[in-house]
């Protein structure tokens, strides 16, 4: 006997609200108290109802779609095309954008659709996907300081929230970490534990959130003694902390404590030291960023600064959902604090 597909009065009824109650949560309608939001949309996911998107897309004139668009820079060949899309792939911390960006698109009724923009064809192609309407707005997570997109973004007027705050000014809302609070939070603790000779595996030099963790790092030590820091210069990636951990011990053969940018550069960091014979954290205590999948699989255990992605990307969201409704007209930003996490590593 099959199963009776879930109807409006159904969820009015688990809700325990009307049917044009309901109606007016699942067209976007804003004259409802987020309270009844709320149990609607839960309501909708307890009966498993699935509107009806076409009717919906004629009385809201809107396409319930999200364009998540990881972009880049310059124009990238075949190849180096297929390398970008693995390294993003590769790279947790995208994996948890994605998961706070559905998180909240669940239960709206909104569906994102994944974009690669790392040539100008591939962003020309993101923009008139957006001005015909496919989708309703942009969420952007920028990979490289001179990344066009934003600016084209705003050029075109198109609803659009970039993750993280970008290079260049430009007069779009995002969502960003306080990252040399975050720095600041590492040195202090490695400080604390007694290292004396402490160095970084910064993030790339070309990105504001590498050049700010590695600005609060040594800020941070300047204003403990500590005028001097060695750094070896990374690129995000496991790979390259290896090679700048490899260069930093060559450089730098007594130091006792590491700050790697991210928890990718911090495992490769543990792979050399371990390679060389060196204990963590008894000769070397070693700290990460973000605390992402990468810390829970180091051994041993990463210390590291939390980074909430998937709570920056539900806003990220929700900013823009904003923006498409009208709700929001000028551009904010939404900026969360840091977290230290201790675990063995430091």
């Amino acid at each position: 006997m099959n199963r009776q597909v879930p109807t409006l009065e159904d969820v009015a009824r688990e809700a325990g609200v009307s049917r044009a109650t309901v109606s007016r949560v699942i067209n976007g309608i804003r004259n409802v108290d987020p309270h009844i939001q709320d149990s609607v949309r839960q309501a909708i996911e307890r009966t498993g109802y699935a509107p009806n998107r076409a009717a919906r897309s004629l009385v809201t004139r809107r396409a319930e779609t999200i364009a998540l668009i990881v972009s880049g820079a310059g124009d990238a060949g075949e190849d180096e095309q297929d390398a970008f899309a693995a390294r993003v792939f590769a790279d947790p911390f995208f994996g948890r954008v994605v998961s706070g960006v559905v998180g909240f698109l669940r239960g709206r009724s909104m569906h994102p659709v994944l974009m690669f923009a790392e040539t100008s064809a591939a962003r020309a192609q993101a923009i008139a996907y957006l001005k015909q309407g496919s989708a309703d707005g942009a969420l952007v997570v920028s990979t490289h300081a001179d990344d066009p997109l934003p600016g084209l973004l705003a050029e075109a007027r198109l609803p659009a929230v970039l993750f993280a705050r970008p290079a260049h000014s430009v007069p779009l809302s995002y969502v960003d970490l306080a990252h040399r609070d975050g720095a600041r939070l590492a040195a202090d603790h490695l400080l604390d534990r007694g290292c004396r000779r402490v160095g970084t595996v910064s993030g790339p030099q070309d990105v504001p959130a590498g050049q700010e963790r590695l600005a609060g790092f040594r800020d941070a030590l300047a204003r403990r003694g500590h005028p001097w820091v060695p750094v070896a210069e990374g690129g995000f990636t496991l790979q390259s902390g290896v090679s700048a951990m490899i260069r930093l011990l060559d450089e730098h053969p007594g130091i006792d404590g590491v700050f790697a940018a991210n928890d990718l550069m911090a495992q490769g960091a543990i792979q050399v030291l371990r390679e060389r014979g060196l204990r963590v954290p008894e000769d070397v205590a070693v700290v990460g960023f973000d605390d992402s999948s990468a810390a829970a699989v180091c051994r041993p255990p990463l210390t590291t600064v939390r980074q909430p992605v998937e709570r920056m990307a539900a806003a990220m969201a929700e900013l823009l959902d904003e923006h498409i409704r009208g709700a929001r007209t000028e551009p904010t930003s939404l900026v969360f604090d840091p977290e230290l996490i201790v675990r063995a590593s430091a």
